[in-house]
Order: C-alpha cells, then sequence, then structure tokens
C-alpha cells in the first residue's frame, strides 16, 4: 500500500484529541503526530487489531485517511454500528460522492455492475424482494440433506488420500462453491474461472483495470448463462429470475448479471474463509472441541460464537451520510464517509462479556457479523447451516485433526476485504 498523508485529530465536534490510556499504541502514534492509515495490521492473526479497543473506550468515532487519501469516520462501538446501519440517512449507494471505498477496484461498482448491497431503498427493496424467497430458513433447512452429502463426499476424498492435506482447497473452499452452484445453476466445472476472478474482486490490492477486467470477464460468463437459462429453464435461482422477472420485464438482463454477480461471489468467499477460520480456532481450543464432539446439539450456538468471535468481514461496512446526524454528543455532516466496524463491534466489553475469549457456550446470537438494519446479510441462513454441517463433521469424522505445519507458519489474508486463511495444512 502507498504511503498516505498524515491522519489529523478526529474534526467535527469532537475538539479534545483522545487520550492514550489503556495502552493503546495507535492513539498513542497519533497523538505523537506520526502518520496513519487504515487498515491497520493486526498483531493476532485470530484476533482484530488491539488499537480497537482503545477506540471504543476513548475514541468511538475516529477519522481516518483511507487508500485515495480520502477522510471518513472510523466507528468502533456496537451501538453505534447498530445505529447508523438502522438510520436511512446513512446510505449505501456506491455511487455518491465521498463513499469510502476499500480500493481502486472498488470504483468498479460505481457503473452498471452494482450489487445488492450497494444500492438504497426504493432500488434495493426491489431487488432483495426478487431473492429473498430463495434464502428462506424454511427453504435452506430443506437443503440440508443435499449439503451434508457434498460436506460427507468431500471428507472421504480427503480421508481416501490420505494427508497431510490443504483444508482450504481440498474442503473450505470447495463445499460452499459447490452449494452456491447448485443454488444458482452454475456449472461448478467452472468454479476455477470464477473463483480466480471473485479473488481479484475481494482484494483491496486490486487495481481499477484488474477489477474492470474481472468484473467484464465475469459478467460475460454470467450474461452468456443467463441466456442459456431462457432457452432452456431448470430448477435453479437464476433459471427461476429469467423466468419470472426477466420475462416479465420486472427486471433487466443486466440487472440479472449484477445480481447474480453478487450472489455468486459472496455465496462462496465468505463461507469458505470461516470453515477454515473457524476449524483452525477449534484445533486451538480442544476441550471445547470435544465437547462439541460429545454433545453435537451445541453445534448452532458454537456456530454464532465463531461468526462473533472471528468475523472475517474485518474492513467495515461503508455508508456517507446524506444529512447531518448526531449520536450522542458527536455530529457527522452531511458528505462525509463513514466505515463502521463489526469486528470491533463484536469484541464491544458493554455488549459482550470478557469478548476477547472463545466460549461455545456465550449466547451469542446478536452478534453484527452479518450487518444490521435493511441490508443485514440475504444468505445468513444458508451461511449458518453450512458452518453448522461443515464444522460438526470435521469433528465427527476426522477427531484427530490437527495442523500440519507449525501456526507461525500459516498466511492470513490481510489483502482481502473477506479475511481468512490462504492454506490450512491439517493431518489426522
Amino acid at each position: 500500500m502507498n504511503e498516505l498523508p498524515e491522519l489529523h485529530a478526529a474534526g467535527g465536534e469532537q475538539a479534545d484529541p483522545p487520550s492514550v490510556g489503556h495502552g493503546c499504541p495507535w492513539l498513542a502514534a497519533m497523538a505523537a503526530g506520526q502518520p496513519l492509515a487504515f487498515p491497520i495490521p493486526r498483531t493476532k492473526p485470530l484476533d482484530p487489531p488491539a488499537e480497537y479497543a482503545g477506540l471504543r473506550a476513548e475514541t468511538p468515532f475516529l477519522k481516518v485517511r483511507l487508500w485515495d487519501g480520502k477522510e471518513a469516520w472510523l466507528v468502533s462501538r456496537y451501538e453505534h454500528f447498530r445505529a447508523i446501519l438502522s438510520d436511512p440517512r446513512f446510505s449505501a449507494d456506491i455511487t455518491r460522492p465521498n463513499y469510502p471505498t476499500i480500493s481502486a477496484g472498488m470504483g468498479v461498482a460505481r457503473g452498471k455492475y452494482r450489487s445488492l448491497i450497494s444500492m438504497d431503498p426504493p432500488e434495493h427493496t426491489v431487488q432483495r424482494r426478487m431473492i429473498a424467497g430463495e434464502f428462506t430458513i424454511k427453504r435452506i433447512e430443506s437443503m440440508r440433506p443435499r449439503l451434508q452429502a457434498i460436506v460427507d463426499d468431500l471428507i472421504d476424498r480427503m480421508l481416501a488420500r490420505g494427508g497431510p492435506a490443504d483444508l482450504v482447497a481440498d474442503f473450505a473452499l470447495p463445499f460452499p462453491s459447490l452449494a452456491i452452484c447448485e443454488l444458482l445453476g452454475v456449472p461448478y466445472a467452472d468454479h476455477d474461472f470464477f473463483q480466480s476472478r471473485a479473488r481479484i474482486l475481494v482484494a483491496h490490492t486490486t487495481t481499477t483495470e484488474q477489477a474492470n477486467a474481472a468484473t467484464v470477464e465475469l459478467c460475460d460468463y454470467l450474461r452468456s448463462l443467463i441466456r442459456e437459462k431462457d432457452r432452456n429453464p431448470t430448477d435453479d435461482i437464476l433459471s427461476r429470475l429469467v423466468v419470472q422477472r426477466v420475462r416479465t420485464g420486472a427486471m433487466s438482463e443486466e440487472e440479472l448479471v449484477g445480481l447474480s454477480r453478487f450472489l455468486l461471489v459472496a455465496g462462496h468467499e465468505t463461507t469458505a474463509n470461516m470453515t477454515a477460520m473457524g476449524a483452525h480456532l477449534l484445533m486451538q481450543h480442544p476441550e471445547q472441541r470435544q465437547e462439541l464432539r460429545d454433545e453435537p446439539e451445541l453445534m448452532p450456538q458454537a456456530v454464532e460464537e465463531l461468526l462473533r468471535y472471528l468475523d472475517v468481514t474485518h474492513l467495515g461496512r461503508r455508508r456517507v451520510a446524506t444529512e447531518d446526524v448526531r449520536l450522542g454528543d458527536h455530529l457527522i455532516r452531511v458528505g462525509e464517509g463513514v466505515v463502521v466496524l463489526s469486528v470491533s463491534a463484536n469484541r464491544d466489553e458493554d455488549v459482550f462479556e470478557r469478548p476477547d475469549e472463545f466460549d461455545i457456550h456465550r449466547e451469542a446470537r446478536h452478534h453484527v457479523t452479518f450487518g444490521y438494519g435493511v441490508h443485514q446479510c440475504l444468505g445468513q441462513p444458508l451461511a449458518r447451516v453450512e458452518l453448522q454441517i461443515a464444522l460438526g463433521t470435521l469433528i465427527r469424522r476426522m477427531p484427530g485433526l490437527r495442523l500440519a505445519s507449525p501456526m507461525e507458519s500459516l498466511h492470513f489474508n490481510e489483502d482481502m476485504f473477506i479475511y481468512g486463511l490462504r492454506a490450512l495444512p491439517v493431518q489426522w
């Protein structure tokens, strides 16, 4: 990442500089006038940056500089996360000036390929309603036998080949990819193509040129697939949307291309990373892993705690204020961008007791990993069931699962919008 301009103290009506109690090195560096930028690196791979605790305690609204030199408010507390994402005065529309993008590549979404999460109502509402019925809890629960069969087949293959194996490439990535392909009606044989383009699109180091090329290639592929569905509909989401929406004029072909790109990328990247990260974390907590093996009914609750504790959406949700908004004694002015951090909100001491401890007995369902408000993750029922099945089956069928290389040799995707492991070598 290029060196960015020096970070100034928070503006607006927050006149006093933050104190540097609580031993927060980031705040101490800011007080010393050193150049700073967002994002900041982690010191422990399974925990968010340690500085966030100091921000929550002392500077819950901090003006930061982003990759392009723009300023935005960094928001770290749980209460403010929910307040902003449920307030229509904060826009998710990426085409607005001062929208705080993650990278140059994210700017591609400003054009005709905008996704569901970068729209405001009523446009967002219309598209969401078109697809919401495909991800109801009842429909997803009916998929459990098929999802279980996919997981069992992947584990059968690992066991037959013998260890060591890469749990990312051999299990965590193909499982949700297969599942979303079957749901959408995308041939899994093309997974190398769409996974490679997805990695480009979720990397915050991607250039505009790289993102444009990946987007055009992926959208051309999906457009061709959608036209084939129009000629020969099958029992899948894309076929139903073509027949029920595109043919009737309720949705244009290009709108469906944009929506299907979002569903395909989001439908496998987040769950793949959570599965690998969750398996890694459980290997570090053998007593809790054994408890889940002895009492599999605890798995749904454990998944909620995994989602809270790990939260792979580590670079925050982005919004821009459409009018002046006061939150407590802080004023966010019209046109100012905000970055709200679920990864920090999920460790908020005012909401979660002992938040930095992983505890499968915690009641953690009120975490905000899936966001909040009208843009809350549409696919969360699918993600929950996939994680329950994937991790529960690993624990049951591979009780001796362990790292096959030293922990310090693992590489994490800090350069991706979705945090995770590049590879996870395991033995059993």
